[in-house]
């Protein structure tokens, strides 16, 4: 198989039928076929980068404390179940990540099992994930390196973002060693964390089912019981802590051999990512001082109290390089579905053109900036606001994949080398149901957001996209494109 193919653009036009017979690589040229990224990696750098985007620490220490302070002793539970509805979910995305390999992700993949106007929601719902989980993550990095300077939140995050971008433009095996690196160091502050909260622990196990918060006053004298639905409304949150690992299937077209690599990836991602976030947040809930202390979310405040402030130092310090290195992961992801989209021709032909570019070190450079700079933008809106579109956005992305899960045995796709996933299609229909009644949960202003952004877009299929179905939203699957030329 050819190691990359630079045919023309997505809207180029095909060479004349005059023109001497190609070799293979040049006649998927002839066809038009759009440009391929680069086969570079494989599973342990694919790993390296997923685990990066899933970012264990910045997400122990940035959005972890809020479900503290809504959840209390709960906070565990619920990334628990989180989690095991993960496993469902990281099968699907395994099977249909290895049945239909490309840098679209979910896109890509709904589309071509459940439809043009399905995937094109879907793409919708991931630009919505993906161009607010970076800035959210970045603007954490001011309370980290408050030990060493003070910054403005919304300003650190839009000079993380910034550099995360530079980064982007960087070639993607360069990439893996330096999120490797960073990865090694937020796994060490997250261990340090649970190893200290473990030695100070002030109750035991069975407070990890207690259910307990700080009262609404703030005081631990007077508790609030946890309620069962509350944990169900916390769980589009919960679902968000680990959802990185789906970015296994951005990477599926840069992988090797990506028929297993990418559930490799994937699981193994799923897999090391929850041990990373939930033993902390275990051993944070046995180990906090009371229930007050717990509810507040300070991680770093409770760090020092159980050793130094030494130690508190280098634990922020690895904290704010993880959010470094989630930024960058996450703007790598984020141009290549931007790149993906218009290699689809899911804009008009001037865009399509621009975000499809390939630069010097094989990298959509157009689209990494158009990704990049934005996102610093994002860090001056309201983190609340955020946070609950993202959490909407993330499960109704989930149900639209597990629909497609269950088509992927159809027709001619039942017979195409794929992982497959154990327990179909129970796996898959049960996903569903669960993720329809935890969207119901959610607050209304949330779901209305979400529900204005996804309207517009379906305006824009009905109105510019739908009429154009051969010159429009052509969703392209490249290795299959090659093998067959």
């Amino acid at each position: 198989m050819t190691d990359t193919l630079r045919p023309p653009t997505a809207d180029a036009a095909a060479p004349a039928a005059t023109d001497p017979a190609p070799d293979p690589a040049a006649a998927s040229k002839a066809l038009g076929s759009p440009q391929a990224l680069k086969r570079s990696i494989g599973v342990v750098g694919g790993t390296l980068l997923t685990l990066s985007c899933v970012t264990p620490a910045s997400t122990l220490f940035v959005v972890v404390p809020d479900l503290f302070g809504s959840l209390g002793t709960a906070t565990a539970l619920t990334i628990a179940i989180g989690s095991l509805l993960c496993i469902g979910v990281a099968f699907c995305y395994s099977e249909l990540g290895t049945l239909i390999p490309s840098a679209g992700g979910e896109y890509a993949m709904v589309s071509t099992l459940a439809g043009r106007l399905a995937g094109w929601l879907v793409f919708v719902l991931s630009l919505l994930v993906v161009m607010i989980v970076p800035p959210v993550i970045a603007m954490g990095t001011a309370d980290y390196l408050a030990p060493l300077v003070h910054l403005d939140p919304s300003m650190a995050g839009a000079a993380v973002m910034l550099l995360a971008t530079l980064a982007g433009l960087l070639d993607l095996r360069a990439n893996a060693w330096i999120t490797g690196v960073f990865l090694v160091l937020e796994v060490i502050a997250a261990a340090v964390v649970a190893v200290l909260g473990f030695a100070h622990a002030e109750r035991g196990a069975g407070s990890l089912v207690s259910l307990q918060v700080a009262g609404a006053d703030g005081s631990a004298n007077h508790p609030d019981t946890v309620t069962a639905m509350l944990i169900v409304s916390g769980l589009a949150i919960a679902l968000f802590v680990t959802q990185g690992f789906s970015t296994a299937v951005y990477l599926s077209e840069e992988l090797e051999n990506p028929r297993t690599s990418v559930s490799r990836t994937v699981l193994a991602t799923l897999a090391i990512s929850t041990v990373i976030i939930l033993v902390p947040v275990v051993a944070i809930t046995m180990g906090a001082p009371d229930l007050a202390a717990l509810t507040s979310g300070d991680i770093g405040t409770m760090v020092q109290a159980w050793s130094n402030s030494a130690v508190g130092t280098f634990v922020s310090l690895c904290v704010a390089l993880a959010i470094i290195n989630a930024g960058i992961v996450m703007v790598i992801q984020n141009s290549r579905v931007l790149f993906a989209s218009a290699r689809d021709k899911a804009w008009p032909r001037p865009v399509n053109r621009a975000l499809s570019r390939l630069g010097r070190f094989g990298s959509p450079w157009v689209a990494t900036l158009v990704v990049g700079v934005p996102g610093a933008a994002l860090c001056f809106v309201n983190l609340d606001t955020l946070y609950g579109i993202t959490g909407v956005s993330v499960t109704g992305m989930y149900i639209l994949v597990a629909i497609a899960a269950l088509l992927a045995r159809r027709g001619t796709h039942r017979h195409r080398a794929a992982w497959r996933m154990p327990l179909w299609p129970a796996v898959p229909a049960l996903l569903i149901v669960v993720l329809a009644y935890v969207l119901t949960q959610q607050e209304v202003s949330y779901l209305l957001w979400t529900g204005g952004i996804t309207a517009a877009a379906t305006a824009y299929w009905a109105l510019y996209l739908r009429p154009r179905p051969t010159e429009r939203w052509v969703i392209s699957i490249p290795e299959d494109e090659e093998t067959a030329a």
